[in-house]
């Protein structure tokens, strides 16, 4: 029965399959891989499993080796050709006066191929700076303009919570976030302290909001009437986790409850 691998080639990257046929490989081992690009490295990142199909198997790209000495070497020359030709990148962009941040550079593990990863504001025509790098480096260049936030994913940082960002050390898609996930879990809304490194709201909002979803549906809502021990009161704060409500008295006071000490009163809401 056919071995399928997973393997990752960057850091909290997506995960594909691989055949894997005779060799026996484990989680964490490196492998060099068959890719449309060529042969590339990566790491097993799901350990093999036996699929029931072999037709799934056949369609998949294989495994080439194990990888060895000689390919951390390789690696490592592709590390200087990195750094070299985003130098001579920058250099090329300054002389051509385009308005384009590059930030990262990547080279195929056969060197073959260099891919240039920038942020711009709009559209960017990059053909004379393309001519400039093929001459120099006579091997095949790639622009690729890509979202702010993808950046952040591929330069890394640290958040405001110390950590390392969450898109660079494990998050291998970006999930929808949006303003409204702030309001339902009570997080001030200014920009400065919502908003990640690469500018935008946060991706660690998706992390608790079914939980906060879910806990706010047996709350009563803000501007409700509801009986509390100290008679009729309006609900005019929610505290979720704590499972607590602040509601304004008629007696002109505001108290704290639990939840499980108040009940929606009958009287229309007013």
């Amino acid at each position: 029965m056919p071995k399928v691998v997973g393997v990752r080639f960057k850091s909290a990257g997506k995960v594909y399959d691989f055949n894997a046929g005779a060799f026996v490989l484990k989680t964490g081992d490196p492998v060099i891989v068959e890719t449309e690009q060529g042969l590339g490295f990566g790491y097993v990142a799901v350990g093999p499993e036996n699929r029931e199909t072999e037709e799934f198997a056949r369609e998949l790209k294989k495994v080439f080796r194990p990888a060895t000495e000689k390919d951390f070497e390789q690696l490592q020359q592709n590390g200087e050709l990195e750094k070299q030709s985003h130098a001579f990148c920058m250099e090329c962009i300054q002389e051509l006066g385009l308005r384009m941040n590059l930030f990262s550079v990547e080279s195929t593990f056969d060197s073959g191929k260099l891919t240039f990863f920038f942020t711009a504001d709009g559209r960017v025509d990059f053909r004379e700076l393309v001519k400039m790098l093929v001459k120099e480096y006579r091997i095949r260049i790639e622009m690729r303009q890509v979202g702010i936030r993808n950046q952040a994913k591929m330069c890394g940082g640290l958040g405001r919570c110390g950590r390392v960002l969450c898109c660079s050390s494990f998050l291998e898609k970006f999930e929808p976030v949006s303003i409204r996930m702030a309001k339902e879990q009570g997080l001030s809304l200014n920009p400065t302290k919502i908003s990640g490194q690469c500018g935008r709201l946060m991706c660690c909002l998706t992390y608790e909001n079914e939980t906060y979803m879910a806990l706010r549906a047996a709350f009563p809502e803000i501007g409700k009437m509801v009986e509390t021990p100290k008679g009729r009161a309006r609900v005019i704060r929610q505290h979720v986790i704590g499972g607590r409500v602040t509601a304004a008295a008629e007696d002109g006071n505001e108290y704290e409850f639990d939840l499980e000490n108040i009940k929606n009163s009958r009287s229309a809401k007013e």
